[in-house]
């Protein structure tokens, strides 16, 4: 399992739009399993299957938060 806790400072539009895109792009795939907000911030926990190769999910993942335009106020922070 990879665990994927995306950071936003400045988001433009609203979280729920980012993700429901994720779990759109993702599906059976992958999960958003928190959100929070506060201090000008917002996060999103996104937990992707293990049988998924790691390099193809982020490309994914990195391939929504740039179609969204939202990539430039996004950390992503990984795991295992």
């Amino acid at each position: 399992m990879l665990f994927v806790e995306i950071v936003f400072v400045g988001l433009p539009i609203d979280r729920d739009e980012v993700e429901e895109a994720l779990e759109a792009a993702f599906g059976v795939d992958g999960e958003v399993t928190g959100a929070g907000s506060g201090m000008g911030r917002c996060h999103l926990d996104l937990e992707i299957a293990a049988g998924l190769d790691k390099t193809s999910a982020l490309e994914r993942l990195r391939g929504v938060l740039s179609e969204l335009g939202v990539t430039k106020c996004a950390t992503l922070s990984i795991s295992d």
